[in-house]
């Protein structure tokens, strides 16, 4: 007679926040399903919710109390994780309820509570996992953390005081995490941290074997090898330093997608030093233009503040002037949210909220036009394509230029065929603001 086993305690998990945040949520699942624990996809069926918060502003605050209060009233049975748990009377004030509550990336104490609240059966089946972990993205694309923390400390940000100054990884662990990525199905490797392009100022001079071969803890040559072993790689927040002229070459060889996440935030000098962050503006545009005479179809994304304390109308203007001559291919903007413990909540001149609102219709106006006149561009060429989704005779993908979630997308007729994940050529036919329309070539 067989023997029956017991079923493994069921763990839900809602995961808020940026692609970093993303990351902490997979490594936790996969450490949990290798200790045996089964995933739920509803609140209903767990045993525990894990809630992974954001707290880098008031909204995301606010947005993770929902979340943390939803899982109450769904399930009871809740530990919360993330930025936010750094506040943890906030959370328990709020809710006295909740199981437990860790910081960012405590991956043992939040696995731990886990284990406390739905113990294992003593003799409960251990499945195995995939050696890539489990995704919370599609199959076809990972992000890939190379590094936690950061060391800049501008005056809008707490990102220091809640993960700490950098802590880069090992270039041979970052390199095996990726081969395991695409040996399980990943065409795009989406690169992330706090600071992308300060990876392995910490242990430079650790450089590790991979490969039969040394590999330096360096933005340039971790980006090099990673070339090797994905079809895309994709660059995210990149800060602005001297070195990264270095990886555009490798974009124009292929090794690289010509493609750069450079959260400038501002571009008025004044601003930019009350901010606590470089005024180079001047600088970034010749580098812009060197960048692009190396490698022509090079994309650049970035974000911008508006309504920062201080920032005068001739400031917002230098930044509409700026912008104009920047020609940057993806735009987002923020309006300045005060972050309880950032410098500039103390600041003097702080922007009126009617103001603020004025400038980011300004500002999101403006680079729709240049997105616009950039797209219109394409129609007629040939791009390469990564599909995201197929849905009877049409499909949706995305263009080197464009990161899943936060640009645009490619939308094909006639692509019934395809499957997720295929990389292939398309004739582009037609564009508005944001997206482009295509179709395969056979």
């Amino acid at each position: 007679m067989a023997t029956k086993l017991p079923e493994a305690p069921r763990v839900g998990m809602v995961s808020l926040g940026c692609p970093k945040n993303l990351v902490d949520s997979e490594r936790i699942l996969t450490k949990l399903r290798s200790d045996g624990y089964a995933i739920s996809p509803d609140y209903a069926g767990a045993d525990v919710v894990l809630v992974n918060t954001c707290g880098f502003l008031d909204s995301a605050k606010e947005e993770s109390l929902e979340a943390i209060g939803e899982a109450i009233a769904e399930n009871g049975r809740v530990i919360v994780t993330g930025c936010f748990g750094k506040e943890a009377d906030v959370i328990r004030a709020k809710f006295p309820n909740v199981l437990a509550v860790t910081g960012a990336h405590q991956y043992e104490e939040v696995v731990g509570a886990v284990h406390e609240a739905a113990p294992m059966p003593a003799n409960a089946f251990l499945n195995l996992v995939p050696e890539s972990g489990l995704k919370l993205t599609p199959r076809h694309y990972s992000y890939l953390k190379i590094s936690e923390g950061c060391n800049h400390r501008c005056a809008f940000c707490i990102i220091p005081s809640i993960r700490g100054d950098l802590v880069s990884r090992r270039p041979d662990a970052i390199l095996r995490e990726a081969e395991k990525l695409v040996e399980n199905g990943t065409g795009e490797l989406l690169v992330i941290s706090q600071d992308t392009s300060a990876y392995g100022v910490d242990i430079r001079k650790q450089p590790r074997m991979w490969k039969g071969q040394e590999v330096v803890p360096h933005m340039t040559d971790l980006a090099r090898e990673l070339g090797k072993i994905a079809p895309w790689v994709r660059l995210h927040y990149v800060y602005p330093y001297p070195h990264v002229d270095q990886v555009i070459p490798l974009m124009a060889e292929g090794l690289v997608l010509p493609y750069l996440d450079i959260p400038f935030q501002h571009a008025s000098p004044a601003v930019l030093r009350r901010m606590k962050r470089p005024a180079n503006e001047a600088k970034v545009l010749e580098r812009l233009k060197a960048w692009r005479e190396i490698c022509p179809d090079i994309a650049i994304r970035s974000s911008f503040v508006v309504g920062f304390p201080g920032e005068t109308e001739e400031d917002f203007r230098y930044l509409l002037d700026w912008l104009d001559e920047a020609q940057l291919d993806r735009v987002g903007a923020f309006r300045f949210e005060p972050v309880e413990g950032a410098q500039a909540n103390s600041f003097e001149g702080h922007v009126p909220e009617e103001v603020k609102e004025e400038r980011y219709a300004r500002v999101m106006e403006k680079t729709a036009a240049i997105s616009a006149a950039k797209l219109q561009s394409r129609i007629g060429r040939t791009l390469e394509v990564i599909i995201d989704a197929v849905d009877g005779e049409g499909a949706t993908g995305r263009s080197q230029a464009d990161a899943p979630e936060i640009d645009g997308e490619v939308h094909l007729r006639d692509a019934g065929h395809l499957k997720q994940g295929d990389i292939l050529n398309v004739e582009i036919e037609d564009a508005d603001e944001h997206d482009l329309f295509g179709v395969p070539l056979a």
